[in-house]
């Protein structure tokens, strides 16, 4: 593994990074989401570099302001542009050789690339866009966190009708494990009609079509963040990509593959 660690500058304050070096023209810039350290969660993105470095092609991961190793303000994902834009710059600057680079985000790192335009990347690999409005702004000290997601009653109705034919559910049923009130509230809401799209989603739906690079949007299936997602987008979009069985940070053995499929043949389309 020949992995290098480096610092650079974001305005005032220094982010810290990691460098998979390999010798492809093209390289991977992963963007963590929520409050993941630049390793991801359960040390997937680390792995992920170590995968896609072997395949051929450099791979730069950060810390943005204020989360892990780097110094300032975490403002969360709607004001990390400049990170971004600091990173991209970072990752050419260590390695000269690069012609294009490829950006991948999950979660509200791939909303936050979205608003920014696409930020001066090539092509874009997006996985589960987060479409919920941000919380307010908390109380000086507060930990930054991100609201849990609301399944819509279109995911909530294909959840159930998996259940109607999984045996231990309704064994769990007569068993007294489930709760009936908690049921009932859920079946109430799968035949409400679907809430309209939140400010968010509109935003980067527009900022998207403003990209001129190519883009491919990846959902897991059993995410809910990906079922409010797909809620509101238009189900044949050509982009669209989708792993069955797959949860939120794709860490089923089957996802990560498929996972590193899907980045690699966005890499290797560039040429």
């Amino acid at each position: 593994m020949n992995r290098r660690h480096i610092t650079f500058s974001c305005g005032s304050d220094t982010l810290v990074g990691s460098i998979d070096l390999a010798g492809a023209k093209t390289g991977l810039l992963i963007v963590t989401g929520g409050n993941e350290l630049r390793c991801g969660p359960f040390g997937s993105h680390a792995d992920l570099a170590n995968k896609i470095a072997t395949a051929g092609f450099p791979v730069l991961r950060y810390d943005r302001r204020g989360v892990g190793d780097s110094s300032g303000h975490n403002a969360t994902f709607a004001d990390s542009g400049d990170d971004i834009a600091a990173a991209l710059h970072a990752f050419r600057a260590h390695v000269p050789t690069l012609r294009q680079v490829v950006a991948f985000g999950n979660c509200d790192a791939a909303s936050a690339l979205m608003l920014a335009g696409g930020a001066g990347f090539d092509a874009l690999v997006l996985a589960n866009p987060w479409t919920f409005e941000p919380e307010p702004e908390a109380e000086p000290l507060a930990p930054v966190t991100e609201p849990e997601p609301v399944m819509p009653p279109a995911a909530i109705r294909a959840h159930y009708l998996r259940r109607i034919f999984d045996l231990s559910a309704w064994k769990r049923l007569f068993s007294g494990k489930i709760e009936v009130g908690k049921l009932a509230g859920s079946l109430a809401a799968a035949v409400m009609p679907a809430p309209p799209p939140s400010t968010l989603a509109q935003q980067i739906a527009t900022c998207l079509d403003e990209f001129e690079g190519s883009a491919t949007i990846l959902i897991a299936e059993n995410d809910r963040t990906a079922q409010a997602f797909m809620s509101h987008w238009d189900k044949a979009d050509p982009r669209l990509r989708k792993c069955p069985g797959a949860g939120h940070s794709f860490v089923e053995p089957k996802a990560r593959i498929w996972l590193q499929g899907q980045i690699l043949a966005a890499l290797r389309s560039l040429g």
